[in-house]
């Protein structure tokens, strides 16, 4: 089960990367093998997925370091990052599961400079929902039915 579990975590901080992957699929097969308790399934994607927008988020906060002209296009890009989370806040990031924005949105993040504990809290939450839901409909559609709490 471990391995299983390992190969989950590493899938869901894959897709979480600027890289192009998904962890949905494997979470739901691996909820209809009932390869391990739902409850497992689920932190290790959230886990794993929000580990992976920790790094975007490093990313960003390393790219906020370089020296910027206002003038120049890095200087504008930062200004709008900024932007979006002095006018919409951190609540934002509850949309850092979405698909195309979520990984970007999650390295703005860095960029504008947010602090790593509401980042973690955001993302943390949107995340988490996410996969319930998914798992959700998995069981709906009659995958993982007793593999409740074990």
């Amino acid at each position: 089960m471990s391995v299983i579990l390992s190969a989950l975590g590493v899938a869901s901080f894959l897709a979480a990367t600027l890289l192009p992957g998904g962890s949905e699929v494997l979470l739901v097969t691996l909820q209809c093998q009932q390869s391990a308790p739902l409850w497992a399934l689920w932190a290790v994607a959230t886990c794993g997925n929000v580990a992976g927008s920790l790094v975007n988020w490093a990313i960003g906060r390393g790219v906020a370091r370089i020296p910027a002209t206002d003038s120049g296009r890095l200087g504008r890009y930062h200004r709008l990052a900024e932007a979006l989370f002095e006018r919409w806040g951190a609540v934002v990031l509850l949309l850092a599961w979405v698909p195309v924005i979520g990984d970007p949105l999650t390295a703005v993040a860095g960029w504008a400079k947010l602090p790593v504990g509401r980042f973690l809290f955001w993302v943390g939450i949107g995340k988490a929902a996410r996969y319930g839901i998914i798992m959700a409909i998995a069981i709906e559609a009659g995958c993982g039915v007793g593999m409740g709490v074990q």
